[in-house]
């Protein structure tokens, strides 16, 4: 019979390297748990057309990389490409909008899907950290989003990353640039498709990695000076504050990102140690896209960060996260005693101590090396003599002491010596 395996472009996350994942993930969400962000959690597959008219038909997400189905009812599905307009879309059908002060601030975690082609850092199935604040047009909230994304990275160990900033302009000076934008493209030696994506957004045009395309870029117009009034004056107050913070950051004009709703701040994380796959993360800011799935203006600002290649960023640096032991008691149970053992365990877990035991009827010498691949600080070994006299033996794994400790006195015992 055939085995069966994980699909291409994913990957299962087993132990011990889903630990690393799953500290990351904290790490990543610490510093918004600690600024009025809430969690959020949307389902995994949306309407196609959220993705269609919130991320924008010429993107590739949603052009190539979309798993898209229609369901046995005619619906018509996708799994969620990225998590900002299925994040939009849940406030906007709960009213959050109009429960509370603005902006609505909600952070996430999650699994997203794209259909691309695999390597090292890039997925089909791929984890994400993201956070929204909806409903606000302050320059604050750009740069609080910035620090605490660079607060994230760097209290997991990383330094050897960089901050990416740019302005894409709003409503009142973009069209102007996209107009000169596109009389430059229009001169270019360009790809049918490339033509087509050039007429419908411009912009992304700027973000082909290919290299033959940026060779021909050299001398496009910038945005730099298009924009507004409004706009430079509020990009300068997000790069005050966010060097007032001591916050460095590279002020990039060619920075556009994937997804057709940024406005104004848009911003990147990228590690140079990753080669082509260098973003760990990104976001900006989206004031129109509430109006384009269908909700009211609601000025907002985000970011996604990547757990996947945040875990590969921090391989390329060396970083080894300080990751505690799962188990701090291993009990081994000899001869009759592994009810009694099993009692004790439970009992052990109800105090709030982490702790396992050996399983299989494995012998002394077995169940010893379970304990020391478990990593426990201590291991409890009970046979029938101790029972007899209300004793365990509690040996210290670090020390290799070991000492008699009556049962009864055993939780108390544990939990003070690891206080």
């Amino acid at each position: 019979m055939a085995t069966f395996k994980a699909p291409k472009g994913t990957y299962d996350l087993i132990p011990p390297v889903s630990v690393k994942h799953l500290a990351v993930r904290e790490a990543l969400s610490a510093p918004l748990r600690n600024s009025g962000y809430g969690y959020i959690e949307t389902p995994g597959f949306e309407d196609v057309g959220l993705f269609a008219r919130g991320v924008g038909e010429s993107t590739d997400i949603v052009s190539k990389e979309m798993y898209a189905f229609e369901t046995k009812g005619g619906a018509q599905l996708a799994l969620r490409p990225e998590g900002t307009a299925s994040v939009l879309r849940a406030a906007l059908e709960a009213s959050l909008h109009k429960k509370g002060n603005l902006p609505v601030k909600l952070w996430y975690s999650g699994s997203y899907y794209r259909y691309e082609q695999p390597q090292a850092g890039r997925y089909r199935h791929f984890s994400q950290v993201g956070a929204e604040a909806i409903g606000a047009e302050d320059p604050a909230l750009d740069a609080e989003l910035i620090i605490l994304a660079d607060q994230a990275y760097r209290s997991l160990g990383l330094r050897n990353f960089r901050i990416l900033l740019n302005s894409l302009g709003d409503k009142e000076c973009r069209p102007v640039y996209r107009e000169a934008l596109q009389d430059f493209l229009r001169g270019l030696d360009l790809d049918e498709e490339t033509v087509r994506r050039a007429e419908i957004n411009p912009l992304r045009v700027l973000d082909d990695k290919r290299r033959d395309v940026q060779k021909q870029l050299v001398g496009a117009p910038m945005l730099r000076d298009y924009l507004c009034d409004a706009c430079k004056a509020y990009h300068e107050e997000v790069r005050a504050l966010v060097t007032a913070a001591g916050v460095a950051f590279e002020d990039d004009e060619k920075l556009v990102r994937g997804l057709d709703y940024y406005t104004r701040t848009t911003f990147e994380f990228v590690h140079d140690g990753l080669g082509s796959q260098s973003a760990v993360g990104g976001g900006g800011r989206y004031d129109g896209l509430s109006e384009m799935i269908g909700g009211p203006a609601l000025p907002s600002v985000g970011w996604a960060l990547g757990v996947d290649r945040t875990v590969l960023a921090l391989q390329a640096e060396g970083v080894t996260l300080d990751i505690p032991a799962s188990t701090s008691v291993f009990a081994v149970a000899l001869g009759e005693a592994k009810p009694a053992v099993f009692g004790l365990i439970t009992e052990l877990r109800k105090a709030g101590v982490a702790a396992d035991m050996s399983y299989g009827g494995k012998g002394l010498k077995g169940a010893m090396k379970d304990a020391n691949r478990s990593g426990a600080r201590f291991a409890v070994v009970v046979g029938d003599r101790d029972l007899a006299e209300g004793v365990v033996q509690l040996k210290d794994m670090e020390s290799g002491e070991q000492a008699a400790v009556p049962v009864a006195e055993l939780v108390e015992t544990v939990k003070a010596r690891l206080a």
